[in-house]
């Protein structure tokens, strides 16, 4: 039996919930200009599966990929960390 690789995951905030058990997380990272050796802040934003409908925007989730589950859709939240207030 063949091993299978680790999904990757990520940390983000949930910008918009409008959609039935969908979400779009908004994933940051930082990292160091390779020719300014400014600190630049990239955005990306994934649209995840939210099977309970359980996120609303503002909530800090975890995101895991997953299969495709629909033409944008390739994440899937695995755990809500916090709840916005």
């Amino acid at each position: 039996m063949t091993e299978r690789n680790e999904r990757k995951e990520r940390i983000g905030l949930v910008v918009s919930d409008k959609m039935d058990k969908s979400v779009v997380v908004k994933v940051e990272r930082s990292f160091m200009h390779a020719t300014y050796g400014r600190t630049v802040t990239k955005t990306v934003r994934y649209t995840a599966h939210d099977e309970k409908n359980e996120c609303a925007v503002g909530d800090k989730v975890k995101i895991s990929e997953t299969r495709p589950l629909s033409k944008t859709k390739r994440w899937r939240i695995s755990e809500v960390l916090e709840k916005a207030k």
